[in-house]
């Protein structure tokens, strides 16, 4: 009997297994069999035989002829009989049983000769329950249906983290939580979609490649147009062109895509990240908070069943019910002791700064308060909550508030301790607009990197009218991640690493 449920797949084991592989593959060529056919007589797929034969009894038959394909993870061999574990892309897995009676001499010496595991095989036959119950095939016809010529991952131990994510493809195949969180991903943003679909809200797209950097305070990537002969931004934030779009009368619009930050990487930042907006006429920030804590409650339904998702360490967080709305200065307030608000100087806020070791690169007034609030409030939040109402200098987009001088009307949503998301009350006055990029061009040319550009196309289609309107953000990974305490590297299907 031959087991080779443990071949050998790292270093000069695995090296040696790709030269054997490699040297199988001639000899199948040599003998007329195609390691890698275009067409294979596939009629159903494991999962669906599974699903229609949920209990046989042992060596029950069904005279039930299926073709099928899957990826060989186990493969014991005795003297005239096979037993191979295929495995689908979901993780579903049926035993075929390939007999040397059943096939013929030549066709089972060239199983076993040519066969590995991971490779792809395809198998006719019946459907069968083997005598221990297990639901099998009984195969009268097989064939390589693409050679693997290196070997799998030790199905008995777990990647480590390096490999998971350098590798994802041996992730899906060898570990479940890997096909979950793609699977609940998938769902999230359907779920997102079909959200959006309720409120009347239309999915467009922007561009990617723009000749100006906005939307949001962050350093830009800058590539360059051979066919335009100009540099251009892969774009930090599709916010200006969606505003362009309701001022031409879509009036509900979101968009799900890709970002980039020429920024730091860590357990919840990326350079490449998926983000949604979604901005909506004669709408406000607080219609906005409503809408995002629907999208979230609707996604933990639509990947865990329900508003309490489980996270990857077993812990639960409720997500459901109503979520508490916090005032940014008078949570400050209350947790540092001192009276703080839109009013307060300069110089009091450095004082507290320095005070609590905190460090700000071109310090204003709404720098020093939003660090200020992170280093006294954020701990303290232990649900998912909307901060409200935020300095006017860090918030350039963002409508002055209707009745409180010196802040404007957003939030930004916090769960388990990070931000989820953000929300506006939208400027759609364009004297006030350009106002505020003229004075972010000034700090852009006192060295703040992150600083927006005056950015005369947007303006103009300002001028002619935007709608008062609501406007919402929130990264996707991070939402994924809000669903199941994964880091960031984990819910990207294949994240950028050095």
């Amino acid at each position: 009997m031959t087991d080779v449920s443990d071949a050998p797949t790292e270093g000069a084991d695995a090296a040696e297994q790709h030269e054997v592989r490699l040297a199988k593959r001639a000899r199948m060529l040599e003998q007329g069999i195609e390691p890698y056919p275009v067409a294979l007589g596939v009629t159903t797929t494991i999962d669906a035989v599974r699903q229609a034969h949920p209990d046989l009894e042992p060596e029950a038959s069904t005279g039930e002829i299926v073709g099928l394909a899957g990826r060989v993870v186990h493969m014991r061999v005795t003297g005239k009989l096979a037993f191979i574990s295929l495995q689908s892309g979901s993780g579903e897995r049926i035993q075929a049983m390939v007999s040397f009676g059943e096939v013929g001499e030549d066709s089972y010496a060239a199983l076993k000769e040519f066969v590995d595991l991971g490779d792809h095989l395809f198998v006719a036959g019946e459907v069968i329950a083997s005598k221990r119950g297990e639901l099998s095939i009984m195969a009268s016809q097989w064939q390589v249906a693409a050679k693997a010529l290196m070997p799998l991952p030790n199905l008995h131990s777990d990647l480590n983290e390096e490999t998971r994510v350098r590798q994802r493809y041996l992730d899906l195949i060898v570990r479940e939580q890997a096909r979950v969180t793609v699977r609940q991903r998938a769902e999230m943003n359907s779920s997102l979609r079909a959200t959006f679909a309720a409120h009347g809200y239309l999915e467009v797209e922007t561009p990617m490649l723009q000749t100006q950097h906005g939307g949001a305070t962050a350093r830009p990537f800058v590539t360059h147009s051979n066919a335009f002969g100009t540099d251009l931004f892969l774009r930090i934030a599709p916010e200006l062109f969606l505003k362009r779009a309701v001022v031409g009368g879509l009036e509900r619009v979101f968009e799900i895509n890709r970002n980039f930050r020429n920024e730091g990487a860590d357990s919840t930042h990326s350079p490449e990240f998926s983000m949604l907006e979604a901005y909506q006429a004669y709408g406000d920030y607080q219609q906005m908070a409503d809408l995002t804590q629907e999208l979230i409650q609707k996604a933990a339904l639509a990947t865990s069943g329900s508003h309490t998702v489980t996270w990857a360490d077993g812990t639960e967080h409720d997500l459901g019910g109503q979520w508490d709305r916090l005032s940014l200065y008078e949570s400050l307030s209350e947790a540092s002791g001192t009276t703080i608000t839109p009013e307060t100087d300069m110089a009091t806020l450095s004082a507290m700064a320095k005070a609590q070791g905190i460090e700000v690169a071109q310090p204003t007034h709404g720098k020093l308060v939003e660090e200020l609030w992170e280093h006294f409030v954020i701990d303290s939040l232990t649900k998912p909550t909307f901060v409200m109402d935020y300095p006017v200098d860090t918030s350039p987009l963002v409508r002055e508030h209707r009745s409180r001088p010196g802040v404007v009307e957003k939030w930004d949503l916090y769960v388990r301790g990070f931000e989820l998301a953000t929300g506006y009350s939208e400027l759609v006055d364009p004297v006030v607009q350009r106002e505020r990029f003229v004075e972010q061009a000034r700090l852009g040319a006192k060295g703040d990197e992150e600083a927006m550009r005056v950015d005369e196309e947007f303006l103009r289609a300002l001028e002619h009218g935007m709608p008062p309107s609501g406007g919402m953000g929130m990264g996707i990974d991070r939402l994924m991640m809000a669903l199941t305490g994964l880091g960031i590297r984990e819910t990207v299907l294949f994240p950028l690493v050095k």
